[in-house]
């Protein structure tokens, strides 16, 4: 089910190839001799009989049937080997393609490491009541900001006191807590409930706090940006994709600076999950329809993102299980420097398998009708089957090695090499 476009071709390509060279070896082993027989001449039977198993040892494809599949399992094992699981070939054919990699921004172009930045309350509210509601709302939830509220609140929190928690996605969290109503998330969450947040003027992500209908203040989060993502766009633009994509949920302010900082060429800020995927339903429109759209996400909300995408990418160490699932390959150590080392990966494997097809045809067209004429014998006959199929799988394991080489193999990747 997973198979490339260049083995499905093959597989058809056998399926009316070796009918058609059995039939021909049939004609070249009776006509000839029945033409003589008709013309007065000796038919020659064993010469034309010899001719045409000659043939048929030249005509047998299995060079072709063993070294193309044998190429892409050599690819898979060798970005296997450097630590990128792809599911199929026709996901290793597809990166070869690639003119457009969208990335979602928390956990795949930044580390997923939250930190409080600033605690800002509003008119009759201190910063440690602000903070302590945050923390409290966030009690049950996993997410990284989440994690980074209770961090900087420090103190145990009775989740007892904690009742109704209602989660929105895109949003935030509402809970009661001790009695009071607080809603903790976004500025549209604030604008849901009438409310008009304060915006800050620095850089990162806001959670707008209310109390019983009341606006509290702010908290601001800072994400860390990995340490090697700028390298990674680099690398990609060196490799030949035109055109670079950020998503994400986060306010236009941070998501702007990060894209800057990366070097993104588009940003799309404030999108909900469904949003997400209604943005890589445009730009799958917008593409070049013989160009590939890579989609790279980590959470359980890029998962219906990544099954739409022409392939998938989802980070295999942070990543949610559904965003794991749902994706075609997963990168093993979440460095986005590999996209780059996979693109090289499945280019050179379709070169190989490109070259495999070449050489295969070429060889047997060859011998084809120099073993028709009666030129080539059966010690040719078993070279155009036998060592040909020799020499297609030994270029075919060159597949293995592409990625080999570890950091020296990765600086030539992120040099363009």
């Amino acid at each position: 089910m997973k198979k490339s476009r260049s083995e499905n071709f093959i597989t058809k390509f056998a399926k009316y190839y070796t009918p058609a060279v059995c039939y021909g070896a049939l004609a070249l082993a009776v006509l000839p001799p029945l033409v003589n027989l008709i013309l007065g001449n000796p038919p020659a039977w064993s010469n034309w009989i010899i001719r045409a198993l000659t043939f048929l040892v030249i005509s047998c494809p299995c060079a072709l049937v063993i070294s193309i599949p044998l190429s892409f399992f050599g690819g898979i094992g060798g970005a296997s080997s450097c630590g990128i699981l792809v599911k199929g070939s026709n996901y290793l054919e597809a990166l070869s393609q690639c003119g457009c990699v969208v990335f979602d921004k928390t956990g795949t172009l930044t580390k997923g490491v939250f930190a409080v930045t600033q605690v800002v309350p509003a008119e009759g509210c201190t910063q440690e009541e602000l903070l302590a509601c945050a923390a409290q709302a966030e009690c049950y939830s996993n997410h990284p900001i989440s994690k980074s509220l209770k961090e900087a609140y420090g103190k145990p929190i009775d989740s007892a006191k904690v009742e109704h928690v209602e989660e929105t996605g895109g949003h935030g969290v509402t809970a009661l807590v001790d009695g009071k109503q607080v809603m903790a998330g976004n500025a549209r969450l604030m604008q849901k409930a009438g409310l008009q947040p304060t915006h800050p003027g620095e850089p990162g992500t806001v959670v707008h706090v209310a109390v019983d209908g009341v606006y509290a203040g702010y908290i601001l989060i800072s994400d860390v940006v990995k340490e090697n993502a700028r390298e990674a766009l680099e690398a990609l633009k060196k490799n030949g994709v035109r055109r670079t994509v950020m998503l994400t949920g986060d306010a236009p302010g941070a998501a702007k600076h990060v894209a800057e900082h990366l070097g993104v060429d588009e940003v799309y800020s404030e999108l909900l999950p469904q949003d997400k995927v209604n943005q890589v339903e445009e730009l799958l429109g917008q593409k070049n329809r013989r160009e590939s759209l890579i989609f790279v996400g980590d959470g359980v909300n890029d998962a219906p993102v990544l099954s739409r995408a022409d392939v998938g990418i989802a980070m295999g160490a942070m990543g949610s299980d559904a965003a794991i699932e749902a994706a075609d390959i997963v990168l093993m150590d979440d460095d986005p420097a590999k996209i780059a080392l996979a693109i090289r990966i499945s280019r050179k494997c379709l070169r190989i398998v490109y070259e495999n097809i070449v050489f295969a045809l070429g060889v047997k067209a060859v011998c084809l009708v120099l073993g028709a004429l009666g030129i080539a014998g059966m010690w040719l006959a078993i070279f155009a089957d036998v060592g040909v199929m020799v020499l297609a799988v030994l270029n075919a394991i060159r597949c293995l090695h592409v990625g080999s080489g570890g950091r020296q193999n990765k600086l030539a990747v992120e040099a363009g090499g």
